[in-house]
């Protein structure tokens, strides 16, 4: 899909405009993460949602559910950080306590294996679960988008990382590459590494990954990668048929669905 639609995305153009505006991009770049959570708002947004150590319950399923003692996710860590600050203070950060969990330990874990790059989460769940415009999953807590890591010239690429919710819009070909510059192109290995650390962390709390969702015609270019080949060996379960809509709109993140182990 070259360009996307922009309706189904109405509910993120609102987010921009009803919220402060996102950090310059090449004055974002320039300040590292562990100063960017000092904007007083996230501050009260992180003390007024502390995590009181209950645990969470999903109820439902994934496209029709809720959440109970949702948790928020950190705003960021020493090699992640949430990518839009409107978003974050919409309440569209949370995730069940097992997921946070996964997702927190998992970073910790490629701090060691890929220690100079720069992770990004993006959109989970409502505090309460229930429909997250304009996402037909993301109701109870156990989904979760994963911003794609980047190279240009094969080398780590954070210039797209930082322009926060517009980031859903961007567009990228069949082969991982970025439409207004070829130059830069998903690092389909730093994927790769990723999910399975996700569900390696994800089946020592009890979970594992039910499902990802990427453009199709990026599954061949992920497999390839170094890492890609054990990913496809380790049972992983990624979407076989997407709407043309769907399909397109996953090419600049992967969506993970967990799930408990039965």
């Amino acid at each position: 899909m070259k360009i996307k639609l922009l309706t189904i995305f109405s509910l993120s153009l609102i987010l921009i405009t009803s919220c402060h505006s996102q950090v310059n991009m090449a004055e974002s770049e320039k300040k590292p993460l562990e100063t960017k959570n000092q904007n007083p708002e996230i501050q009260k947004f992180i003390l007024d949602n502390p995590d009181d150590g209950e645990p969470s319950v999903s109820k439902g399923v994934v496209s029709n559910g809720t959440l109970l003692n949702g948790k928020l996710l950190p705003y960021s860590g020493s090699n992640f950080q949430y990518f839009a600050d409107v978003s974050f203070l919409k309440g569209r950060a949370f995730v069940h306590s097992s997921v946070k969990k996964i997702v927190v330990d998992s970073y910790k874990i490629l701090e060691t294996k890929s220690s100079n790059h720069r992770f990004y989460l993006m959109e989970s769940s409502n505090k309460c679960g229930g429909k997250l415009d304009p996402h037909k999953t993301h109701q109870n807590g156990t989904s979760i988008d994963f911003m794609m890591p980047l190279l240009k010239n094969n080398q780590e690429y954070i210039g797209l990382d930082t322009i926060g919710i517009t980031h859903y819009l961007l567009n990228f070909d069949d082969r991982g590459r970025y439409s207004e510059d070829t130059l830069v192109k998903i690092n389909f290995d730093l994927v790769a590494l990723h999910l399975l650390e996700l569900n390696k962390v994800a089946k020592k709390n009890g979970m594992k990954i039910g499902k990802v969702i990427i453009k199709l015609e990026l599954k061949d270019e992920l497999f390839a990668s170094i890492y890609g080949k054990e990913l496809l060996s380790n049972g992983i379960y990624f979407a076989q048929k997407l709407t043309p809509l769907i399909n397109g709109v996953h090419d600049e993140h992967y969506h993970v669905d967990f799930e408990f182990i039965k």
